[in-house]
């Protein structure tokens, strides 16, 4: 009997040093199977592309080809979006050349990143004179970057139940954010048809996941819910100007992303995927606005969890918003810009005044609300935090002109600031003394509530208020025929999709006035990240109270948004005739009617956000300095 376990034994040994595997279950063969039929059907077209001609029937087959690919990806897309999203831009990467800029921007510098597979290919097919090498690279690299997706490294998130509730819900956000838009599909015309197919594809991999894996099953209830989306969709016009966006998210994915996210706390999901970064596993709807975290608010408070801390914290920073003491001069503060009533920007001027008091800012000074919900700020990305931000413009030399040791000096003047900068010191050990991160803490974590107020919009999306017909027309252009969804993502209006890790950056051909005799002279992000496809791009803000946070466009140009919606409709300055080789707007003329226009309108003026305004401060703090003491609430100008 000895020899009969000692053989076992060795034959274990034999099996495990030789590479054998367990066997794979239904839900893993599933996966390798469309990755397989998938690799299939791109070999096919490429050996296609190799004999076809590139233009009559020729063209028109091949485009029948990458359609059909297309809907093979489709089945794998719930899968190679979550599990590497890096290597699915090769598959179906929507630009040529990506300077799209991850959370992770806060650890290490952009890099380029090169797409490629069926959405370029089916573009340059489009093309007057197709480019043979160029379609036949774009397709051989998404055959290739398949086998990213076969590593152990990969596969072995299969073996658990924790991937799938996470890629679920990454695939529900998509179906909000993304899928429906035309964002990477060129020909909008298979937009719904795509859409389609994908739903049956995913409802059919529940069913495979729920029979491998008893104890954590895609539950009953969402199921059924399931089965509603599908039957809906189903009846839906092809045409993705007809179909209701509206009710498809508001009834259909947005009770699903819900039941989702029960599922993820009941069985105990986790995640050590990139993708979940930023999102919460709390809030029960896309439009929470606890969705997903942007912006570490409290800074250097980050430990402070005590509320009288915390209120404390807030006090003394709405003081600092209000106080001139951070200038150079004791008389310019952060509300000289920022005006709390007007949305924390400044409705008034273009641009705002420099700090000698005659010259302008070169850009229109950005509204403060929501602004927690990007990861990179500034027009033109140059910050990964709200403090770094807010030091930035303190010492900026237009702007408030201060040096940091005399404006310490001046704030421990007051004897209510160094008592209460003193107390927040013991809560900080990386900074024991007090520094100029203590007062950009409490002037961001002031400020950010009112990052914290809901709209029309969203009250409608959870079924709490009703939304005007004119208001849900208008988003259902929104999101199709007008294309602003492919740079404005549910549910911020901003330039931030799903997983909500990223901020992009589009090159619009902003003119640097109404005549459109010539671009802006505004680099944009190429003066932080030089590169071609960066020249004259700015980061991508949101549409949410843009009724009351004009004027627009990174230089203030147009003081309406019917300007803005007029300048879009046109194709941006290139539709404008301006010479904009980079351009990332259409170009073509959207063809928009005065009614589609207006209820464009109506949809944006339900974003607006019921926003509790507070009034200023009666009084800043007295200083030791007797000359400290005259200075105005607000700032003089």
């Amino acid at each position: 009997m000895k020899g009969f376990f000692s053989a076992v034994f060795v034959l274990a040994l034999i099996f495990f040093f030789s590479g054998f595997k367990p066997q794979r279950t239904e839900y893993q063969n599933l996966y390798f199977k469309k990755i397989e039929e998938f690799k299939k059907q791109q070999e096919n077209l490429l050996n296609d592309l190799k004999e076809s001609s590139l233009s009559g029937i020729g063209k028109e087959n091949l485009l029948k080809k990458i359609h059909y690919s297309r809907l093979k990806l489709k089945g794998l897309d719930f899968w190679l979006r979550y599990l590497e999203p890096i290597s699915y831009k090769q598959i179906n990467g929507p630009l040529p050349v990506e300077w799209e800029n991850e959370v992770f921007e806060k650890f290490e510098k952009p890099y380029k990143r090169l797409g490629a597979g069926l959405t370029l290919a089916e573009e340059e097919l489009g093309e007057a004179s197709p480019d043979r090498k160029k379609l036949a690279d774009y397709i051989q690299k998404s055959i290739k970057a398949l086998d990213v997706f076969k590593a152990d490294s990969i596969t072995k998130n299969l073996e658990t139940h924790h991937h799938f509730f996470l890629a679920n819900r990454l695939f529900l956000l998509n179906l909000a954010a993304i899928y429906t838009t035309g964002f990477e599909c060129p020909d909008t015309t298979q937009v719904i048809t795509e859409l389609k197919f994908m739903l049956n594809d995913v409802r059919a991999s529940y069913d495979v996941f729920n029979q491998n894996f008893p104890a954590t099953q895609v539950n009953a209830q969402y199921l059924e819910f399931f089965d509603k989306t599908l039957r809906f969709v189903q009846t839906q016009p092809v045409n993705f100007s007809a179909f209701d966006h509206f009710t498809f998210i508001r009834d259909y994915v947005n009770p699903l992303f819900a039941l989702n996210q029960q599922m993820i706390r009941d069985y105990a999901v986790t995640s050590n995927n990139f993708n979940d970064y930023s999102l919460s596993d709390n809030c029960n709807s896309i439009f929470d606005k606890s969705l997903y975290e942007g912006m570490n608010v409290k800074g250097i408070f980050s430990r402070v969890d005590d509320e009288e801390t915390l209120t404390e914290i807030r006090r003394i920073g709405k003081l600092f918003f209000y106080d001139p003491i951070l200038s150079g001069n004791n008389k310019r503060s952060c509300a000289s810009c920022h005006k709390p009533t007007e949305y924390f920007t400044d409705t008034v001027v273009t641009t705002n005044l420099q700090f000698n008091g005659f010259m302008s800012l070169p850009r229109n000074t950005p509204t403060l609300i929501n602004v927690v919900y990007n990861h990179l700020l500034m027009l033109d990305g140059k910050h990964i935090s709200l403090q770094a931000q807010g030091k930035d413009v303190t010492t900026n030399p237009i702007e408030m002109a201060s040096n940091v040791d005399t404006l310490l000096k001046k704030v421990l003047s007051c004897k209510d600031y160094k008592k209460s900068l003193n107390k927040f010191a013991k809560y900080t050990p990386e900074e024991k003394n007090v520094s100029m991160n203590h007062i950009v803490s409490a002037i961001s974590f002031y400020y950010s509530d009112f990052s914290n107020y809901y709209s029309h919009f969203d009250y409608a999306m959870e079924k709490k208020k009703e939304l005007p017909e004119d208001a849900k027309h208008g988003f259902n252009i929104f999101m199709s025929k007008a294309q602003c969804a492919t740079c404005h993502f549910v549910p911020q209006f901003n330039g931030v999709k799903p997983p909500y890790i990223g901020s992009e950056f589009e090159v619009l051909g902003v003119p640097h006035d109404t005549t459109f005799t010539g671009i802006s002279p505004d680099k944009g992000r190429y003066e932080i990240n030089p590169a071609n496809e960066t020249f004259d791009a700015f980061r991508t803000g949101t549409i949410r109270n843009a009724q009351f946070t004009k004027p627009y466009m990174h230089n203030g140009v147009f003081k309406t948004l019917d300007e803005v919606i007029d300048f879009y409709d046109a194709g941006g300055g290139a539709g404008k005739g301006l010479k904009v080789p980079n351009q990332t707007l259409e170009s073509d003329s959207l063809h928009l009617t005065e009614q589609e226009k207006k209820d464009l309108l109506a949809f944006i003026f339900s974003l607006n956000e019921n926003v509790i305004f507070e009034t200023p401060p009666v009084a800043l703090p007295l200083s030791k300095s007797e000359e400290l003491n005259s200075r105005k609430v607000g700032g003089e100008y």
